[in-house]
């Protein structure tokens, strides 16, 4: 019986990815075209019972690409690799190491586009809607929050590293989880379907899903970041937005809200004794 070659393997790992991974077709062409690449330009050892792939050859023709791209490329690469070790291949792959990438953050979506997705969403993805944008919440928080966790005022949440938190649960956002509960009640999570918690992936579709019916691509973390930066725009202190998020340091708060400058300044002229003293002599 003959051993399968890279190509062959690349072609089993793709239908792989659309079969079990459900991986969209835009996400398997970019994983395509990063493992063909690499087939293409990496150096490549291989005998019949181990592979060694070098990749600094192609490390250097994709050198003019930016940071984020050249490591989705890496990532698409280990992932193959990975797969290859599964089907008894042994690989060994050097020239991988991780590039640095900036810290960027997902603008936040308006206020206005989230009140005109509610308009037109039906009532699960308008819950789904309504919790994250309400209470900031990550859709791993939304996927675990179970019923016997919300009260009329307050809902606990079981974040990272499972430190739970109180966040204030909204008058009309307790009236609209209940009349959701009266409609479709649910045993123990306050999404389910067939007795079982819906999966972050499924909450993260209903939710990407109810943004396109009004034109607009909206991540989870999106709306997550609109929750924080509506709170500080509008004069809550940074301590309390880092603990309602769930921050373990308040530094990632302070990058992961950024602040408008004029919000700065106006926080800069009531705070500092200098320019008090000025307002006092005008």
């Amino acid at each position: 019986m003959s051993v399968p070659t890279l190509y062959q393997h690349k072609e089993a790992f793709l239908k792989y990815l659309d079969g079990f991974k459900g991986y969209s077709p835009l996400t398997i062409l970019s994983y395509e075209t990063s493992i063909h690449q690499m087939l293409q330009k990496a150096e490549i050892v291989e005998e019949k019972e181990h592979i060694d792939i070098n990749l600094m050859p192609l490390r250097l023709h994709i050198a003019s690409l930016k940071s984020k791209t050249i490591a989705c490329k890496l990532s698409a690469i280990r992932s193959f690799v990975k797969y290859l070790n599964t089907q008894g291949r042994s690989v060994e792959l050097r020239g991988d190491e991780s590039v640095k990438i900036p810290k960027t953050l997902p603008k936040p979506i308006s206020h206005d586009h989230i009140i005109s997705a509610l308009e037109h969403a039906d009532s699960l993805s308008a819950l789904v809607i309504t919790l994250l944008y309400s209470m900031g919440l990550r859709i791993s928080e939304l996927s675990n929050l179970k019923v016997c966790d919300i009260t009329q005022e307050w809902c606990r949440v079981l974040g990272k590293g499972k430190k739970e938190r109180d966040i204030p649960m909204l008058p009309d956002v307790y009236v609209s989880f209940k009349a959701f509960q009266a409609a479709s009640p649910t045993k123990e999570y306050v999404f389910e379907a067939f007795g079982k918690k819906l999966s972050e992936n499924s909450l993260r579709y209903i939710l990407i899903k109810a943004f396109a019916g009004v034109g607009l691509r909206v991540t989870p973390h999106q709306v997550r970041h609109a929750y924080a930066t509506e709170l500080l725009n509008n004069g809550a202190r940074i301590a309390d937005v880092s603990e309602l998020l769930g921050h373990a340091s308040m530094a990632t708060t302070q990058i992961y809200t950024k602040l408008g400058n004029a919000l700065k300044m106006d926080n800069y002229l009531k705070s500092h004794p200098l320019c008090q003293h000025a307002e006092d002599t005008l």
